[in-house]
């Protein structure tokens, strides 16, 4: 594979906990303490072992105080905390809920903010569910928590809130400097709106062909989609070609 072959470091960065990505890290075969994600949109750095480099996460008052807001706008949502662990207060749980919990695989604790303990902290909130009920939504998401924190529409089903400090771009800077990287040294593939502070930071930015305009925006290079083996095709002639 490219990273034993080459020289070159695979890594992952995505919006789930390391617990998400460590079915695809299994099947690319990547793993030991010298490897590494980047997890919940860049909150969290770790090698694939689970040794943290870089933790940012959101108080129990925030957390209390981004529950309040769902409630009283009737907006599904749920937390996760640094375990990889779901948690949310709708007695109804929403389906996407349900489909992150399964991807994470993770269960879903079902608990008001009063029923956990006064310490409980989380890595990011999760606001979920249809895109267009979303569409409306995120305006008023916006303005009650973006001047305070990272908020950003990572898929149609999601808008997520984080610490101000985290996003993808962040934390691939973490990494980059830990590894003593430059980003001219670094390409990043990526097809939504949370990709484009990556696409900011790295050397090359590459969008999927199926990629959002916005993230297209930010990129120097478009190549095929995922079912079209868009990655590879970008690899093939950005990186092998060159060697």
């Amino acid at each position: 594979m490219p990273s034993l072959t080459m020289g070159i470091k695979v890594v992952l960065c995505s919006g789930r906990p390391l617990a998400g990505v460590k079915p695809y890290l299994e099947a690319i075969g990547i793993q030991g303490d010298n490897q590494y994600a980047i997890t919940y949109n860049g909150s969290v750095v770790s090698s694939v072992s689970g040794r943290t480099l870089v933790a940012l996460g959101l108080s129990n008052k925030t957390y209390r105080a981004i529950d309040q807001y769902a409630q009283a706008h009737h907006l599904p949502y749920n937390v996760l905390d640094e375990n990889s662990q779901i948690y949310t207060s709708n007695r109804d749980v929403n389906w996407v809920t349900v489909v992150q919990a399964r991807e994470n695989l993770a269960g879903i604790y079902v608990r008001t903010p009063d029923e956990l303990p006064t310490d409980f902290t989380i890595v990011k909130a999760v606001f979920v569910g249809e895109a267009a009920a979303l569409d409306q939504q995120e305006p008023g998401v916006k303005a009650r928590f973006g001047n305070d924190f990272y908020v950003v529409r990572a898929a149609a089903n999601f808008l997520e809130i984080m610490n101000p400090d985290a996003n993808k771009g962040s934390g691939l800077k973490n990494l980059a400097e830990n590894l003593g990287l430059a980003p001219e040294n670094i390409m990043a593939f990526g097809d939504e709106q949370n990709d484009i502070p990556m696409f900011d930071y790295a050397g090359t930015a590459v969008a999927m062909g199926n990629g959002s305009e916005a993230a297209k925006a930010h990129a120097d290079y478009i190549t095929a989609s995922n079912d079209d083996d868009g990655i590879a095709k970008a690899l093939d002639q950005l990186v092998f070609a060159q060697h």
